[in-house]
């Protein structure tokens, strides 16, 4: 096994990647039991949500698994993890509404959204190839620079894919919080869960983004260690 001092620079990342997991989830479980004033589900908080904006081409769907939820622009559907789908917590109302904040994006056109989905396949490339070829290039001869540079190029996709992708999250959730309230699903103190349901979980994008932004400043100094 390879091993250089860089390494040490990704335990901070990885502690606050796990801490803000933790954080969603324990935020998420909280508010999952507390039943919102209206009972309203989460695939009723969305339907209702995308019918006061106008937009009738989105199916909301359930979809397995927990805090699977996600809008997908190619096949206008909101999905929902069954939990959220079928639930009246306040937790599944922001989820829910969250994702309905994508899908105002999409039809406002919300450049930033754009462009995130635009990097998935240079960033499936870089988080794949880009660090085979970076620590492949450590342990060869003078070619092994050039297989570097690639990787880091590569990587470097991933890094601009988790910037784009937090002024998406945050925008979304700004939406959702706004909409929840203007169409009083939410109301009083339940606004507030909300927001702290909806920060929590965009704080986890922020650690995943130091983290991939550490991880790049690792694969610059072993490649200049390399030199």
């Amino acid at each position: 096994m390879y091993f250089h001092p860089s390494y040490l620079l990704l335990i901070p990342g990885m502690i606050l990647v796990w801490w803000a997991q933790q954080r969603v989830q324990g935020t998420y479980r909280k508010y999952s039991q507390v039943r919102s004033g209206l009972g309203m589900t989460g695939a009723e908080v969305a339907q209702t949500i995308l019918k006061n904006m106008g937009v009738y081409n989105v199916t909301v769907e359930p979809v397995a698994g927990e805090l699977t939820d996600h809008y997908d622009p190619s096949a206008k559907a909101v999905r929902l993890s069954e939990v959220v789908y079928g639930s009246d917590s306040i937790a599944a109302a922001a989820v829910a509404a969250h994702e309905c904040g994508h899908v105002l994006q999409d039809v406002k056109g919300y450049k930033p959204m754009n462009v995130r989905a635009a990097l998935v396949p240079a960033v499936n490339l870089g988080a794949n190839f880009g660090p085979l070829l970076i620590m492949a290039g450590l342990f060869m001869g003078a070619i092994g620079g050039v297989f570097i540079q690639i990787g880091i190029a590569l990587f470097a996709a991933v890094i601009i894919f988790h910037l784009v992708t937090l002024p998406v999250e945050f925008d979304a959730s700004s939406r959702a919080l706004r909409i929840i309230d203007e169409l009083g699903i939410l109301q009083g103190e339940e606004n507030r869960a909300a927001r702290k349901v909806l920060n929590a979980a965009a704080f986890t994008y922020v650690a995943t983004a130091l983290y991939a932004v550490l991880q790049l400043i690792q694969y610059l100094i072993l490649a200049n260690s390399r030199r």
